[in-house]
């Protein structure tokens, strides 16, 4: 019989399904038979890397590198704590060893001390018994192909769980993300709105400005083109737009695949992190340097959420 449980969710398909995952997660399986019970638990929190860490009972010891070898088929990433219990339910699981030889040696020790001593042989059975290692108890010997079997399948009924656990917290994780990234995109598109109203009001400033100093002289028109190009240049961020849609294009495809992205969205949003702070170093207008600085806000939320993503 097999009992599992994932964050509170019980008799569901443990198959693993293609989802972005989160690197939270729990799950459980325990296998109870005639002969033993079999409990494993798994949960895991954010890390770099894939951690593995493993206790588990003596007797399975020798199973360890195979259960690592099961738990990376459903793990990329995070700090995973697997915990494994038995319990053996085998009575006269263990058989008494009689050492005849180191019996024999003793008794023959023993007759030359009474010899040596005068004293009455007084060996009995029971005596004899109690001198080290002349009774052992020992193991039955242990079907390790067939406790591998069941072990495995516990293991990995657990680790299906816990895989789906992690799916349903990335569901939402991936929806939270995908929220932020049209609150970016909104702010994208202001800057871009923006940006030619600002060329155009400093191009009224710039005549203005010009005409109060000439009076009546006529304005030298390509002198005034060439002044609002160089403006026009130091404020331009047409390229930073760019590569910022584009940065909240590829997150969003990201968030569609089925791997373990986060390392990749990670990087994504280092370079959305680039282009918003080229963008507010640009800005000669306060609306559009507010509009910057909310952006490096909603790409640090971004970040933060993607901590949490395998």
């Amino acid at each position: 019989m097999i009992w599992a449980y994932a964050c509170g969710n019980e008799g569901k398909d443990t198959g693993v399904q293609d989802m972005i995952k989160s690197m939270t997660g729990f799950g459980r399986s325990e296998k109870t038979t005639k002969e033993c019970k079999i409990t494993v638990e798994i949960k895991a929190v954010n890390h770099r890397y894939c951690d593995l860490s493993i206790r588990l009972p003596k007797k399975f010891n020798f199973f360890e590198a195979g259960i690592r070898t099961v738990l990376k088929e459903y793990i990329e990433r995070g700090k995973v704590d697997v915990f494994i219990s038995y319990e053996d339910y085998t009575e006269g699981a263990g058989c008494v060893k009689l050492n005849e030889e180191l019996a024999k040696d003793y008794q023959r020790q023993l007759e030359r001390l009474a010899e040596i001593t005068g004293l009455a042989k007084d060996i009995t059975v029971s005596g004899l018994s109690r001198y080290p290692d002349v009774l052992s108890l020992e193991e039955q010997s242990v079907d390790e192909k067939q406790l591998w079997a069941e072990l495995e399948e516990v293991v990995r009924d657990a680790a299906a769980h816990f895989v789906e656990s992690r799916e349903r917290e990335g569901e939402n994780l991936k929806q939270d993300l995908l929220e932020k990234l049209d609150d970016m995109a909104s702010l994208v598109a202001e800057v871009e709105k923006r940006s030619p109203e600002v060329l155009a009001e400093y191009r009224e400033k710039l005549t203005a400005k010009v005409g109060e100093l000439l009076g009546d002289t006529k304005l030298d028109e390509g002198v005034l083109a060439t002044e609002l190009t160089i403006f026009a240049d130091k404020i331009c961020v047409d390229e930073e737009t760019v590569r910022l849609k584009s940065h909240i294009s590829n997150m969003k495809a990201e968030l569609e695949k089925k791997d373990a992205v986060g390392r990749k969205l990670d990087f994504i949003a280092q370079e959305m992190n680039r282009e918003a702070n080229t963008t507010l170093s640009k800005a000669n207008d306060m609306e559009v340097t507010n509009l910057a600085i909310e952006l490096k806000t909603e790409i640090e939320k971004v970040r933060e959420q993607i901590q949490n993503i395998e």
